[in-house]
This record gives structure tokens, sequence and C-alpha cells, in this order.
């Protein structure tokens, strides 16, 4: 039994390095992350969605892109990035705003 109660706890420990090891590495590319992210899917668009480093709720994660749906023009899936608030206009920021996805899986 101390076998599997190490492997657990070694599981544990390395799952939560490496969402440590996301969540600095998105910070340190200027991306927050709360409830309200913006991020644009493939075609442009902006909306917000939750996004927690290293967890996937509503996607599915491929490093640092994410494949969801995008609630903009109809619903389409596509792959979504983070976006750098410093970069968007006041405009896209509003369009991100009035573009919100579902907040529970």
């Amino acid at each position: 039994m101390t076998s599997v109660s190490t492997r657990r706890r070694a599981l544990a420990v390395g799952t939560a390095a490496l969402v440590l090891e996301a969540a600095v590495v998105a910070k340190r590319r200027g991306h927050l992350f709360d409830p309200n992210t913006v991020v644009r899917c493939r075609r442009g668009h902006l909306f917000t969605t939750l996004w927690v480093p290293g967890v996937s709720l509503k996607s599915v994660r491929l490093g640092l892109w994410r494949f969801q749906r995008c609630p903009a023009a109809g619903g389409h899936w596509s792959i979504v990035t983070p976006v750098r608030m410093s970069t968007l206009s006041e405009a896209d920021r509003e369009e991100a705003v009035e573009h919100r996805d579902i907040r529970i899986p």
C-alpha cells in the first residue's frame, strides 16, 4: 500500500508543478487569467471565457491553445488563444464583453 500512496503523492506533486509552470509561462507572456479572460478565435472573433492555466473545463487543451466553442457569429468551434489586453482597442474590448462564453461546462 505504501507504493500506491507514494505514486499518488508523486502524481499530485507533478500535476501541481505543471499547473504552476503553465501559470508562470502565461503571466510572463502577459496574459491574465480570470473568469473574463479575453480570447480570439481563428476567425478573429473576440470573446471572454474562463481560462485557468493547466485546466480545461469547456475545451480541449492544445498547449497554449484550446479548441472550444466561439460564441460569436453563430457559435462555431475553433482554436482560441488569450489576447494581451494592452493590444486591444476600446472597441475590441467592448466586442469581447458582448460575446461571453458559458460560465460552467
